[in-house]
């Protein structure tokens, strides 16, 4: 049985993760790859996208695909960061013990 203070505690923990998650949306990472630019958000949904008028088109996809790739890296860092002190608190520390 769960007592009232861990339950009380678990509720907090749930709103702060809930707070955490809102802040990772106005969070903005972005990236270049020659010319086409990757927006993204804390939560790792793509915000924008932007292509250069002299960016090749044969190359927007590898281009766009790099962009892509190294903004949604960042962006998962990012989104581990602020999580991190709610998953420590919760005892699902990620690998600080």
């Amino acid at each position: 049985m769960v007592s009232w203070s861990k339950a009380r505690d678990m509720f907090r923990l749930q709103r702060e993760a809930k707070k955490i998650r809102k802040e990772l949306k106005n969070i903005h990472v972005e990236e270049e790859a020659q010319g086409v630019k990757v927006i993204v958000t804390g939560e790792q949904k793509v915000h924008r996208i932007e292509i250069g008028p002299d960016v090749p088109r044969e190359n927007i996809s590898e281009l766009l695909t790099d962009a892509l790739n190294r903004a949604l890296a960042k962006a998962q860092v990012v989104s581990a960061d602020k999580m991190q002190g709610v998953m420590g608190e919760m005892g699902l520390g990620m690998g600080n013990e």
